[in-house]
């Protein structure tokens, strides 16, 4: 792999998915899928707009699970998949008719999340209230009944006890998981339903890569 030979260093910015589609002969959603892997594993990072570029070594940390926490993190595996066919299309349906006002609670939640992470606070609540803002968007019912149900089970943190990690690393961990957020809440507000389900099961294929690197870093 180049990242691990060094042939692509930190800072690096990588090619665009449509030279890599031409470069490999893949499809577009093989390389999102590699991207997504990618970014799970902390090696790169999407930044809007820019590009995609390679991590500095060692930046980010991976949670680390106590064997007790076993059965809460294959509950929360489980939980994942079903978020990731339900809410791709609720952020998909979302681009398509959330109004000004449900997009601004959304940034609201956002910047609660934040602010939650520079003060050492909980980031649970502004993380939930934004995919229910999604779900709420969508203008269906059934979409918010669901993740009611959920309720906060659908973030995985709160199913397991992770071995705590230094506060600046944890920081970063959460920025990143943020940073995903608002790539959901652009492809929203400009209208676009494809990059929002993209950028929406990027970020669930994310987390569940995460959690699954922390299970064997557990065992």
């Amino acid at each position: 792999m180049q990242i691990e030979s060094n042939e692509l260093r930190a800072g690096h910015r990588l090619a665009t998915e449509a030279e890599m589609v031409q470069r490999f002969g893949v499809s577009r959603t093989v390389v999102r899928e590699a991207l997504s892997r990618l970014q799970a594993a902390g090696l790169v990072e999407t930044r809007h707009g820019i590009g995609t570029f390679v991590c500095e070594a060692g930046a980010s940390p991976l949670l680390q699970l106590d064997p007790a926490d076993v059965a809460g993190s294959i509950d929360a595996l489980a939980i994942l998949e079903l978020r990731i066919s339900l809410e791709t299309e609720s952020a998909g349906l979302a681009a398509m008719r959330c109004d000004a006002s449900r997009l601004a609670t959304m940034r609201a939640a956002l910047a609660d999340f934040t602010q939650s992470v520079g003060t050492s606070t909980d980031t649970v609540s502004p993380d939930l209230r934004f995919h229910m803002e999604i779900a709420h968007a969508t203008g269906n019912r059934y979409f918010v009944e669901i993740m009611e149900h959920l309720g906060t089970r659908m973030i995985p943190r709160t199913r397991i006890t992770a071995t705590p990690i230094p506060r600046d690393q944890n920081a970063e961990y959460l920025m990143r998981v943020n940073r995903e957020h608002e790539q959901i809440a652009d492809a929203i507000e400009r209208g676009d339903a494809d990059s929002a389900r993209t950028a929406m099961r990027l970020h669930l294929i994310n987390s569940r890569e995460r959690l699954r690197r922390a299970q064997g870093n557990g065992t």
